[in-house]
């Protein structure tokens, strides 16, 4: 609600009890000539009659009836209420789920609800429906009976280079004859030496217990690391995996500095002349993004690569062009070693191998 002002006499806003329920908002202007004005009257633009005095326009009501107080079932006809309760019925949680606003908790509770009470036979009983406000049962009904039409998603292409730190040119990359990729864990170093064809030319690992025990000595961590880099064959590029877990994570604080100083020491024992040339020959690649272009992960998390990693080994036996090649002297001793392995063992020498076989792909589609 709003008063004129007195002196420049402008339009204000308000409301006129000539309008409907629907047309709540009309126009006010001072009443002309002057001999009208100094009794304080406006006059309605809507229907040019109406009068109101400022005693009478301070005590109208010019709210406007909350959605919430209006009947679900009254904003819609008997063939659209149909519609809607059909599909809140018979939808299974997957197809409740593909509409808006419905995924997650929203579609089971509708399905759960529906076992538990029976049929929806009035929209206002979604109102019962945990997670279920009438705003948000207004916006489901109205995207039931008028679903957008989304455009149909384009395959994305994942562009793997923009994951690989630090930058370096593609024509480097592409003249590179063998990387070594590397993965790190609490216990274990693991690598796989492969070259630009994805022939395995090396695959193994090195083991410390002796790790995350008592405060972090520097002495220790240059033992242990340098007898792994020794046992690491040269290349011309090293990857190393980037760890995924959040510093904001206190609890995992021990095991991220741990993971951290790894990384530190391999960047400066892989690639000690940096000083002189400045060139990067130890990159690092985001775990998810692999885990992404395997289809390896679920949620924010990613699951295992062994069972992934015992098919490329079968298919390197009984395909003509396998995607990743184990020289046959070799792959009988990887096949013992996974046979022999506990279920959690092996895991970086997994992720080891197909982030080499990602770094690959990634160079050579966006190439």
């Amino acid at each position: 609600r709003q008063v004129p002002d007195q002196d420049t006499g402008l339009t204000q806003t308000s409301h006129c009890t000539c309008v409907s329920a629907a047309q709540r908002r009309a126009l006010w202007r001072p009443v002309l000539p002057d001999a009208a004005w100094h009794q304080r009257l406006l006059r309605c633009t809507h229907c040019g009659e109406g009068r109101l005095s400022l005693s009478e326009l301070r005590h109208l009501d010019c709210t406007s009836p909350e959605l919430s107080s209006v009947d679900l079932d009254r904003l819609y006809t008997q063939e659209e209420r149909g519609a809607i309760l059909q599909v809140l019925n018979t939808a299974s949680r997957e197809e409740l789920a593909g509409i808006k606003l419905l995924r997650g908790r929203k579609s089971a509770n509708i399905v759960q609800h529906r076992e538990q009470s029976g049929p929806f036979t009035r929209l206002q009983s979604l109102l019962h429906v945990p997670l279920f406000k009438h705003k948000t049962i207004v916006k489901v009904c109205q995207s039931i009976l008028s679903p957008l039409q989304e455009p149909a998603k384009r395959e994305k292409k994942l562009h793997g280079l923009k994951f690989v730190k630090p930058d370096v040119e593609r024509k480097q990359l592409l003249a590179a004859k063998t990387i070594v990729s590397i993965v790190f864990g609490i216990r274990r170093i693991a690598w796989a030496h492969v070259d630009h064809n994805l022939t395995v030319m090396d695959w193994d690992q090195e083991e410390s217990h002796r790790y995350m025990k008592g405060p972090y000595q520097p002495s220790l961590y240059l033992e242990e690391i340098s007898s792994a880099v020794s046992k690491i064959p040269a290349a011309d590029f090293y990857v190393l995996e980037k760890p995924g877990i959040s510093t904001q994570n206190v609890n995992l604080f021990p095991v991220t500095l741990h993971l951290r100083t790894v990384e530190a020491m391999l960047h400066g024992l892989l690639c000690p002349h940096f000083p002189q040339d400045r060139q990067h020959r130890v990159l690092s690649v985001v775990r998810t993004a692999v885990g992404k272009h395997f289809q390896l992960m679920v949620g924010e998390a990613r699951t295992s690569g062994r069972e992934l990693v015992q098919q490329l080994m079968a298919d390197s036996v009984i395909q003509e062009n396998p995607r990743v090649l184990f020289p046959q002297d070799t792959l009988a001793r990887y096949r013992r070693l996974f046979q022999r392995a506990g279920p959690d063992r092996g895991e970086e020498m997994c992720d080891a191998l197909l982030q080499a076989i990602a770094f690959y792909e990634f160079l050579f589609n966006d190439s």
